[in-house]
């Protein structure tokens, strides 16, 4: 089992507007970053702030909402993950005890079927 976790790394505000005839106001950067962090997104590229002052404001607000968000629910994905942690390993532990200490104690024991029960 990987202890490695995954990292979602999203490109839309950044690429969107590469596209030909799109074009994002700062309120619409701003919902689809809002979306993009209810999603859980880790890595948010919000686009060139260089290139404008209209990008380097975007870019700064869509900074301060995605900071904001992780400052209120780092608490809660803290314990989650603690949680996680713990508990995966004593369900998998368990579920190998059902499926393999059956084995010693009942006469007919067949490991198809305790295997499934586990």
């Amino acid at each position: 089992m990987s202890t490695n976790p995954i990292h979602i790394f999203d490109t839309t505000l950044r690429d969107g507007e590469q596209s030909p005839g799109a074009s994002l106001n700062i309120d619409e950067k701003l919902e689809i970053a809002r979306q993009l962090e209810r999603l859980g997104v880790d890595v948010i590229e919000a686009g060139f702030p260089i290139s404008s002052p209209g990008d380097f404001e975007a870019v700064r607000r869509i900074a301060a909402l995605v900071q904001n968000a992780t400052g209120r629910k780092a608490k809660t994905e803290l314990f989650i993950r603690k949680f996680a942690r713990v508990y995966t390993p004593i369900v998998v532990f368990l579920a190998l005890g059902l499926t393999f200490i059956p084995y010693f104690s009942i006469e007919n024991y067949v490991f198809n079927e305790w295997l499934y029960r586990a």
